[in-house]
């Protein structure tokens, strides 16, 4: 049958770079710099010590390597504690389509199956390359609808990109990746259950997709076999998951020649991306109009409803986040900080910072109003509405979040926030040599570049400015 398993299989193992457009090509080194900087802040923060203490404590080494990592790993372990820490801070990439994060489910996958194979430069970026392109489309097909069904795309929908990504650089032929992507349907999963208490089990998700996707890709070679109707068939991914029925042609459609990686949008504030636009805007506000926090009245925030369920309810929770990850998905809290402390950043969401009555306070004043916006889910809109104490109305919107493909950050920007998180844990030429290295990567005949990753192992405490 001519499923669209067979047919992401197909496309993934024999994509060349010569068939991947010269931006594409570009878009991706700035997508795998962008998250091996969020997972070297991340572990000189200490941000999410669990990943890697859990694949360390029985001292097995292998080929892979893992950032904080002294030695190397066996793959699927390495790429366990890499998507888990690159994840840690939520700073990474987002689709805005799919609604998932990208690269950090994709790209610790590829590089260990990378290392464990030898590969290029090259080998990794069309890899990744392609684990993203179907990443995206997967998500694409049904929008918001795993959100609403408490599933976390990011990790039901990173487990066939990123199987796809360490097939292809497994050598694995179309048959065979077919039968990967078919095993890797029963490790799909990701509850969003953490909303309730702020519990970390998101950062595990795209680690345990990238764990699983090594996994599948090695028990399809050695025979295994998995359904090949895994995401159309009467018990697919989608009919099980959201009970919707999806059309093969049009779940793979442009494989090949409509590229959206470029697409995938980088993270200007380490905070669940429905964050950002209404933060902006807030931004913009301030920056217009000088304004005390003593002088705000109310502060009404317009979002779209998606959004709503997971930066704006329960609203008392958001008002007074519990946890550094539930801060990282509270609105109110993260508008209050920038309008009290100034510019959001990872000082934002620390334990102290979470608990400044100042702010609760400031915070405890949100609410807000849900919004149709013509640009969602292409976009993640919103917008925010300051009444003051003397009656002035101050607002403003932004119907494109900033760092998205129609409001996107240079080139630049995304190396400066590389800098910025990488030289949390790394500085000099180290920080020089991998961010020449990943830019490069096409010209790269090897990845020993990234071995650097692992000598962050020698100090992971950083303060915080």
């Amino acid at each position: 049958m001519d499923t669209a398993a067979h047919r992401i299989a197909n496309f993934s193992s024999s994509l060349t770079i010569d068939q991947v457009p010269e931006e594409v090509v570009e878009s991706e080194k700035l997508h795998i710099l962008d998250t091996i900087g969020c997972g070297l802040a991340a572990h000189a923060l200490d941000a999410a010590p669990a990943g890697r203490q859990a694949m360390t404590e029985n001292e097995v080494s292998g080929p892979a390597t893992a950032i904080g990592v002294a030695a190397g790993l066996p793959p699927a372990d390495a790429a366990l504690v890499n998507g888990v820490t690159c994840h840690a801070l939520d700073y990474d990439d987002t689709h805005t389509g799919a609604i998932a994060h990208v690269s950090v489910a994709v790209v610790p996958a590829a590089l260990a199956a990378a290392q464990a194979r030898g590969a290029r430069g090259e080998d990794l970026l069309v890899a990744a390359i392609a684990g993203n392109e179907i990443v995206t489309r997967l998500g694409m097909a049904v929008g918001s609808a795993f959100h609403a069904r408490g599933f976390h795309p990011t990790s039901v929908c990173g487990v066939f990109g990123a199987t796809a990504a360490a097939s292809r650089l497994g050598g694995l032929d179309g048959d065979t990746v077919t039968n990967a992507l078919g095993i890797a349907g029963s490790m799909a999963s990701g509850l969003l259950e953490y909303l309730a208490d702020g519990s970390s089990t998101k950062q595990l998700h795209p680690g345990w997709a990238a764990h699983a996707a090594i996994l599948a890709s090695r028990l399809a070679a050695h025979g295994a076999s998995g359904p090949s109707t895994v995401f159309e068939g009467r018990f697919g991914i989608y009919r099980a998951f959201v009970e919707a029925d999806v059309d093969p042609e049009a779940l793979t459609a442009g494989l090949g020649d409509r590229w959206e990686t470029p697409n995938i949008a980088f993270k200007p504030y380490p905070a669940c991306h429905y964050i950002h636009a209404p933060l902006d805007a807030t931004a913009q506000v301030v920056a217009q109009t000088r304004i005390r926090a003593d002088e705000v009245e109310e502060i009404v925030v317009l979002s779209t409803e998606a959004g709503v369920s997971l930066v704006l309810e329960p609203l008392a929770d958001k008002h007074r986040p519990r946890t550094l990850y539930e801060a990282k998905f509270s609105l109110p809290y993260s508008i209050a900080w920038l309008l009290l402390r100034g510019p959001v950043g990872v000082a934002t969401y620390t334990e102290e910072a979470i608990t400044d009555s100042e702010v609760l306070a400031l915070a405890a004043k949100v609410r807000y109003e849900v919004k149709d916006y013509e640009t969602f889910p292409r976009a993640l809109p919103g917008g925010v509405r300051i009444r003051t104490r003397d009656g002035r109305t101050l607002e403003a919107e932004l119907l494109y979040q900033r760092g998205g493909p129609d409001n996107p950050m240079t080139a630049d920007e995304v190396r400066e926030k590389f800098r910025a998180n990488a030289g949390l844990a790394i500085a000099g030429d180290e920080l020089e040599s991998l961010e020449e290295a990943v830019m490069t990567l096409e010209r790269r005949g090897d990845l020993r570049a990234f071995e650097v990753l692992s000598a962050t192992a020698r100090d992971h405490s950083v303060a915080v400015a």
